[in-house]
């Protein structure tokens, strides 16, 4: 059973600037509710037991929204409000089961994960991207259980239109295991319109293996400057690891664009 998750937040949220430029964009309100908690709310689901925050020094405020205990305290102690005490209640369950790592230069998800090394105990672990959420099913959970029925790490994936191809990572199918379950061949970060091997997309939940550190730290800086998840995988697959794309059956939505933040706000409040 997998226990630990990890979530890169050390971004720069250029793509939301300006607000991004005085404000962690993982903390903005969606529907009332910071973006993170739907993470880690689909994380407790799950059945995780600890998570991994990679944060950057520019990033400190996150760290303060789920350590400011004397606020609450302070705040308790005049005010008795229930709805405070509820939410100071539900802040103290998640600072439970969260620890910071700091990645202080954007070098990367790979660069990131990297500084979680030390921390994973167990052969496989949990990586989501909090610009991606995924409402109404959970979709670790339903990785979970095709990991544990395969054996296998699994990456989530739909298709997008052939035109996007060049924002995400894009693999080609080696065979399919059943209608939403796919061998995955080889995968490409961020391909070209032209060079992009299909229209099937990875979206920001993976299950990866505990292996995949050796081959971060071998890694040279792929496109941007950036050390690429997606490339230590591709490491991994042609050595004949196993990476199962899983079609979810959540519904998707893409925070990380100021477009896709209001659009999130609003699917949200009609569920």
């Amino acid at each position: 059973m997998i226990k630990q998750a990890i979530i890169p937040l050390a971004g720069l949220g250029t793509r939301l600037l300006p607000l991004t430029s005085v404000f962690a964009k993982e903390l903005l309100p969606i529907n009332g509710k910071p973006g993170i908690e739907y993470i880690l709310d689909e994380c407790i689901s799950a059945g995780i037991k600890e998570v991994i925050f990679i944060i950057s020094q520019k990033k400190l405020m996150i760290k303060k929204y789920f350590c400011n205990d004397k606020f609450y305290k302070d705040i308790i102690k005049k005010k008795k409000d229930p709805r405070i005490i509820q939410e100071y209640k539900k802040i103290l369950k998640y600072k439970k089961m969260i620890k910071f790592v700091f990645q202080d230069k954007p070098l990367g998800t790979g660069d990131a994960v990297l500084k979680t090394k030390k921390y994973i105990k167990d052969k496989y672990f949990l990586m989501l991207l909090p610009d991606d959420l995924i409402v109404k099913n959970n979709c670790s959970k339903s990785m979970m259980a095709v990991h544990k029925k395969y054996n296998s790490s699994v990456m989530a994936s739909m298709k997008v239109n052939k035109k996007e191809v060049s924002r995400w990572g894009i693999y080609s199918v080696k065979n399919k295991v059943n209608k939403n379950n796919f061998i995955i061949k080889n995968v490409v970060e961020k391909p070209s319109i032209k060079l992009a091997p299909s229209n099937n997309a990875v979206i920001g939940r993976y299950i990866l293996p505990k292996t995949i550190f050796n081959k971060l730290s071998k890694l040279k800086p792929g496109k941007g400057g950036e050390i690429h998840i997606t490339d230590a995988i591709q490491s991994l697959i042609s050595e004949n690891y196993k990476f199962i794309g899983h079609n979810f059956s959540g519904k998707y939505l893409d925070c990380g664009t100021m477009k896709g933040y209001i659009n999130s706000t609003l699917e949200i409040s009609k569920i």
